[in-house]
């Protein structure tokens, strides 16, 4: 597989307006011990579940020799909430590091998504000493308190730099030296995949989501587009700490399965043919109701909603919502065992 995404934690220090993740927040008390107690938990089994190897196929690099797809490492990306909250880092994120490093011993890229703010020198070296080949920033925008500006933003992602290339890192991209530790910024701006934000979590409770059915998620990196490919360059899922495994990062509204069970490449494997999965896979969720009747037309109406403030909005993530509560949830739930 070419990417695991992994949110390892609910955990986070903020309560973004704009996030897609109601329990990305902060917690206090019983409550932030349960859930950090469920990643402590949880992690080990996740990680057992993954992939035995993590390299993927690339069909658009061929051996001209053989022509065969060349094999390549593929990543997994550790992220929340956020994974270098003082709560989370040393008791999740360092030992699931230093696990994913015995299991695939130097075999995938290990990347830390963070929103950046809580990064410090130490905690830059510490994830180094673990093997970290990539930091990735990820709140560089104007949804994010203190960063409100173009300005603001612009002396971060300086700071960060600055404290980057002083450990040897590189920007990701073209230029990077092979083997050198890369650093990124990129955030839910204009000119980004996520600027017009996802449909879910606080960004659509206030109704801050200009998506329109233009804008299909699905296909595209990060939603489900190949996710079924997972032998080959392409291919993504999310993870929760629960161990539930989504074919998006913006997450339908029921898991595929759950690492906590079986494997991934099991969970995988059992979708292959299903045309539900299939249309998703191929970036089309307005097919995915074919099968048990939905036209795509039924499929457009039900991606249409009347928002509590009269505004009418439209997107295809909302009618693979509808399709899972009306057809798929009830047929799972009505399956033996």
């Amino acid at each position: 597989m070419e990417s695991i995404y992994y949110v390892a934690t609910f955990l986070c220090h903020r309560t973004c307006h704009h996030c897609y993740e109601d329990r990305f927040r902060p917690y206090a008390g019983a409550e932030l011990e349960r859930v950090v107690a469920e990643s402590v938990a949880n992690y080990p089994r996740v990680i057992e579940n993954f992939p035995d190897r993590m390299t993927y196929l690339d069909l658009e690099d061929c051996d001209p020799g053989t022509g065969r797809p060349r094999e390549k490492a593929g990543r997994v990306i550790l992220a929340g909430g956020e994974i270098l909250h003082p709560a989370v880092r040393e008791r999740v994120l360092y030992p699931a590091l230093d696990l994913l490093r015995r299991k695939y011993q130097g075999e995938a890229q290990l990347i830390v998504q963070t929103t950046g703010d809580l990064l410090t020198a130490r905690i830059v070296d510490e994830l180094l000493g673990h093997d970290v080949g990539h930091v990735s920033v990820s709140g560089i925008d104007a949804h994010h308190e203190g960063l409100e500006t173009a300005a603001a933003q612009t002396a971060l992602v300086e700071k960060l730099t600055r404290l980057f290339e002083s450990r040897g890192m590189q920007p990701a991209g073209p230029g990077a030296a092979e083997g050198a530790p890369l650093f990124s910024f990129f955030g839910a701006t204009e000119d980004a995949w996520i600027g017009p934000l996802w449909p879910r979590g606080r960004a659509q409770t206030n109704e801050l989501s200009r998506a329109t059915l233009a804008d299909n998620f699905c296909n595209r990196w990060s939603g489900a587009l190949n996710f079924l490919e997972y032998r080959y360059r392409g291919s993504e899922v999310s993870v929760e700490p629960n161990g539930n495994v989504y074919p998006c990062c913006i997450k339908t509204k029921a898991p595929i399965g759950n690492l906590l069970e079986e494997k991934l490449e099991a969970i995988l494997a059992r979708l292959v043919g299903d045309p539900v999965y299939e249309a998703l896979s191929m970036g089309h969720p307005e097919r995915m109701g074919i099968a048990a009747g939905w036209t795509v037309e039924e499929f457009v109406e039900k991606s249409t909603v009347r928002l509590p403030s009269g505004k009418l909005y439209q997107n295809f993530c909302i009618g693979c919502d509808r399709f899972h509560e009306e057809v798929l949830i009830p047929r799972l739930k009505s399956r033996p065992g």
